[in-house]
């Protein structure tokens, strides 16, 4: 087993050094860019009213299907998870305190990206027959572009990673959180995490939507007044703190503590990495979550789309970023959770570490649930007639999964998780890139309308199904 994960160790490891290259992290950034200047960089003319859309998201329809908050929780919970706790810290471990200025970065333009995915998610989904839809970049690949074979190898790829690779990585952290808070062995807690699972992802999306309308929004804002009590007593600090991750990111030889600094390219590029693998965005998994949600005009979803990113990295792995800078423990040789659990230990003592248990907890299973969810729906793309026996096998799949993840190398995992990020990424901006055209038109069409007066524009279905014939 040692030498079979030597062996794969090597391969994604070198596999990523070509996958994550400049050109790739620079195509991702670009796609940001170009829809910011195609839709009028629609996060900043829109920053206030993209929160009284979210918020006006939380009524319920008339019909059976999923609100628009409940899509945007649903899409949290994915994106809300490892990305944030472990993930800053490893992007700050490996690049350095710049690392967390191109998190950043890759946030702001990566808003205008995701715009465009949601956008293209409702445009092209389809009709479960029971109030609900699904839709994601399997379905506009194949009905905005004409290419299934693009679809299908995007589907089997979301499928490895998000239902299988990614979860490994969330019931890793959980593992590893709730061991070190409570030293409970990591096969008992992989257990634990299978069964309460199971429980959730048998009920389908309607089960998954609610759960994650309740966890998402109690555990991010716990975990935010936490980083608050931490910068408020560091308060000092903290203009020192701003200026070492911004000097960093431009190759500051020099870090506090007198270790020697990262450079420019380590910093970019694992801010990048982890800032994608957080907020997702232009990866294509939370289009999956967003063409569920039932709203009047496909640009409405794309406002709280952005929301999602705007949450996840501005706010809580700029949280993270901040309990471990402040602690003093970022020379302590720690990384990934354990980084996050001790900083957190230094403002809180040991209740520190129970709070972190149970954040990555409940921010990672909630993330296992909406992965699972991704993977369903494209087995229901590449396999409309696949049954309630079939459905149940890719669920007893997920589960064995996550008992996997909880005993694997952590190392291992995250080259695994960087490795089909990066290939999912790929296939998604291609596909995004080249159906521009349908996601400005949608856009101008909302525009139009909320200038005219609609206080909620309501797209014209034969304008919309214009979109959808080739």
């Amino acid at each position: 087993m040692e030498a079979l994960q030597t062996l794969l160790m090597t391969f994604f490891t070198k596999s990523n050094g070509i996958l994550w290259g400049w050109g790739m992290l620079w195509i991702l950034l670009s796609t940001g860019i170009f829809y910011s200047i195609r839709l009028g960089f629609p996060q900043i003319k829109y920053f206030f009213y993209m929160f009284k859309v979210t918020l006006g998201g939380r009524k319920e329809n008339n019909s059976d299907g999923i609100t628009s908050f409940q899509a945007l929780c649903t899409g949290l919970a994915a994106q809300v998870g490892t990305g944030n706790l472990a993930g800053a810290a490893t992007a700050i471990v490996s690049g350095g305190p710049g690392a967390v200025f191109w998190m950043w970065m890759t946030a702001v333009v990566g808003m205008a990206t995701i715009m465009a995915e949601a956008i293209l998610a409702q445009v092209f989904r389809v009709d479960n027959k029971d109030g609900t839809y699904r839709g994601g970049p399997a379905y506009y690949i194949e009905k905005g572009l004409g290419q299934r074979w693009m679809g299908i190898l995007f589907s089997v790829c979301i499928i490895v990673s998000m239902a299988f690779i990614f979860n490994a990585v969330q019931c890793n952290s959980i593992a590893g959180g709730i061991y070190g808070g409570f030293g409970l062995d990591k096969r008992a807690v992989a257990v634990i995490v299978m069964a309460l699972t199971g429980l959730v992802i048998f009920g389908g999306l309607r089960r998954i939507a609610r759960v994650a309308e309740i966890l998402v929004p109690l555990m991010a804002g716990i975990y935010i007044l936490a980083a608050l009590y931490v910068v408020a007593t560091h308060i000092t600090q903290l203009p020192e703190i701003i200026k070492l991750i911004v000097s960093s990111a431009f190759g500051a030889k020099q870090v506090a503590g007198g270790v020697l600094g990262h450079t420019v390219a380590q910093a970019f590029r694992y801010g990048v990495a982890r800032g994608l693998f957080s907020n997702e965005a232009g990866m294509g998994s939370t289009p999956n979550a967003n063409a569920t949600a039932d709203v009047l005009h496909p640009a409405r979803q794309g406002f709280v789309a952005m929301m999602g990113v705007f949450v996840d990295t501005i706010v809580v792995c700029t949280a993270t970023a901040a309990i471990i800078l402040l602690s003093g423990e970022l020379e302590s040789g720690k990384t990934g959770i354990e980084l996050t659990q001790i900083s957190m230990k230094a403002s809180f003592g040991n209740f520190g570490s129970i709070l972190i248990a149970a954040a990555i907890f409940f921010f990672a299973w909630s993330s296992i649930l909406a992965n699972y969810y991704y993977g369903e729906s494209n087995i229901g793309y590449l396999f409309p007639k696949i049954g309630k026996t079939g459905m149940s096998v890719y669920r007893v799949a997920v589960l064995g999964m996550l008992y996997f993840g909880a005993v694997s190398n952590v190392p291992l995992v995250w080259e695994m998780a960087d490795f089909f990020n990066g290939t999912m990424a790929l296939i998604n901006l291609i596909a995004i890139l080249m159906l521009s055209g349908v996601t400005c038109k949608v856009f101008a069409d909302y525009n139009r309308r909320h200038e005219a007066g609609e206080a909620d524009p309501k797209i014209d279905p034969a304008f919309l199904e214009s979109l959808r014939k080739k």
